[in-house]
C-alpha cells in the first residue's frame, strides 16, 4: 500500500485470515477493508471461486484500478516470502517472434474467454490460499519444533541441577555418618 500510495487515490482490501483482518481493523486509514472468515478451517476450491467471483464482480461494477494478490509463499519449513501479484486486469504476456498464428476457436474466442478467465483467476485464487496455508503450516511446525528443542534444553539441564543436588544431598549424608562413626570411635 505505502509503495502504491502516490499511484492509486484509495486503496480496498478483501482479506483472509485472522491477522490480516485484524491488522486492517487497527488501521482504518489505510484502506477499507472487506473479511473472509473461515477460510482456512476448511479450504476448498469452491471457497476460492466464491473470492474470485466476489473480487472480479467489485472490479468490474467499482472503479477499480487494480486487483493484486498479497500472500506467504512457502518455500520451505523454515522460509516464507511475502509475495504480490496482479491479479487483474489481465495482462497478455507477449508472443515470441514468429508465433503469430490465427487460430479458430469452437465456441467462439468470447465464449472461450468467458468459461477460462474466472476458472483462471479462482485457480490463481486457490494458489495463493493452498501457498499461504502451506507456510502457515510450515511456520508452525517449525515453532512446534524450536518449543520443543527448547524444552528438551530446559528438562536436561533441571535434570542435571537435580542430580547434582542430589549427589551433594548424598555425600553430606556419607560426611555425617563418617564424621558420626570417628566420633564414636
Amino acid at each position: 500500500i505505502k509503495e502504491n500510495q502516490g499511484k492509486y487515490e484509495q486503496f480496498e482490501v478483501a482479506t483472509v485470515g485472522r491477522k490480516a483482518r485484524e491488522f486492517f481493523r487497527k488501521r482504518p486509514s489505510l484502506a477499507k477493508a472487506t473479511d473472509h472468515v473461515g477460510v482456512f478451517e476448511k479450504l476448498t476450491f469452491r471457497r476460492a471461486q466464491e473470492i474470485a467471483e466476489e473480487i472480479t464482480k467489485n472490479f468490474i461494477e467499482s472503479d477499480l484500478d487494480a486487483v493484486f494478490l498479497l500472500y506467504n509463499e512457502f518455500k520451505s519449513a523454515i522460509a516464507q516470502q511475502v509475495v504480490v501479484e496482479p491479479l487483474l486486469p489481465i495482462v497478455p504476456e507477449e508472443l515470441p517472434a514468429g508465433a503469430d498464428v490465427d487460430y479458430i476457436y469452437e465456441p467462439s474466442r468470447a465464449q472461450v474467454l468467458e468459461s477460462l478467465v474466472p476458472r483462471y483467476l479462482s485457480t490463481l485464487v486457490w494458489r495463493a490460499l493452498l501457498e499461504s496455508s502451506a507456510a502457515e503450516h510450515g511456520a508452525r511446525m517449525t515453532a512446534m519444533d524450536n518449543a520443543t528443542r527448547n524444552a528438551k534444553e530446559i528438562v536436561d539441564r533441571l535434570t542435571l541441577d537435580y542430580n547434582r543436588a542430589r549427589q551433594a544431598a548424598i555425600t553430606t549424608q556419607l560426611m555425617e555418618v563418617i564424621g558420626g562413626a570417628e566420633a564414636l570411635a
